[in-house]
């Protein structure tokens, strides 16, 4: 119940930014052309820290009120900082970011062997630092688990940036793993504020859609981090091995194959994915 309404909570403070604070990304500075070529405002996923911020201070002010029984602050506390500190770091790569930056870890790795730190290893360097930061709160047992847990939220990070490649497709992708991550925890309350931030980022599924605005690597890097920080929160060091095993191998799968071609090839993957944006 309490998952369902911090779900609620973020959707609801979600639509009204996005309403009120469509202006915000009416800026030339974050034009961007989009996978058909049209000019889109990008960084969309700014809108849902905003609301995160809302949902998140509306939840602490009521388990203040209730005498912190509403929810576990250490972890809702750490997802609000994880899902507002890599949207920085994906913000950071939305305005800064260029073709010339290259693309996947052996381009932003071959850049800092040279001495020249693009966007991408901004995040990359910036993401596992950040994770670092709050999975340590979390009492990980010891140095190689925190190893594990920080190395996850990273690359589930950067697997939210790899799919943000059509619209809507990483907001659809990462509902489906929030509702995997709820039924398997068993609505484990853990996932409060994981749940505040997937609801405000849900509330851009449309305009995500319908191509007024991109999410961007500010908001797909926040939402993959936090998804990520959710499997940390509610599974055993074994099963988070497991995760971290699985989000590597389709992380380094990126570099070698398209996961738009993949999707394309399968028809249920296709239809999914190509459900309600415009025609043409």
């Amino acid at each position: 119940m309490k998952v369902a309404l911090a779900f609620t909570t973020g959707l609801v403070s979600g639509i009204v930014v996005l309403a009120a604070g469509r202006s915000l990304l009416a800026s030339p500075l974050l034009r961007r052309p989009n996978h058909r070529g049209r000019q889109v405002p990008t960084a969309g996923g700014i809108l849902a820290v905003v609301a995160v911020f809302l949902a998140g201070a509306g939840w602490m002010a009521a388990s203040a009120l209730a005498d912190g029984r509403l929810l576990d602050r250490v972890a809702t506390s750490v997802a609000l900082m994880a899902f507002t500190g890599f949207a920085l770091l994906g913000l950071v790569d939305d305005l800064l970011g260029s073709g010339e930056d290259g693309r996947g870890f052996r381009g932003h790795l071959r850049a800092l062997a040279r001495g020249r730190l693009t966007t991408g290893g901004v995040k990359l360097l910036g993401g596992l630092a950040l994770s670092a930061v709050v999975c340590a709160p979390l009492a990980p047992g010891g140095f190689g688990q925190l190893l594990v847990d920080s190395a996850l939220v990273a690359l589930a990070a950067n697997l939210g940036n790899l799919l943000d490649r059509a619209p809507g497709r990483a907001v659809k992708a990462g509902l489906a793993f929030w509702v995997l991550l709820i039924v398997l925890s068993q609505v484990d309350d853990a996932l409060l504020g994981v749940s505040i931030a997937v609801g405000a980022v849900a509330a851009l599924l449309v305009a995500d859609v319908r191509e007024s605005l991109m999410l961007g690597d500010t908001g797909a890097n926040a939402l993959g981090a936090v998804l990520g920080l959710g499997v940390v929160l509610t599974t055993s060091p074994d099963r988070r091995a497991a995760v971290l095993a699985a989000v590597a191998a389709l992380n380094l799968l990126s570099e070698v194959v398209s996961f738009s071609v993949i999707i394309d090839r399968v028809a249920p993957l296709r239809w999914i994915d190509r459900s309600g944006r415009p025609a043409g």
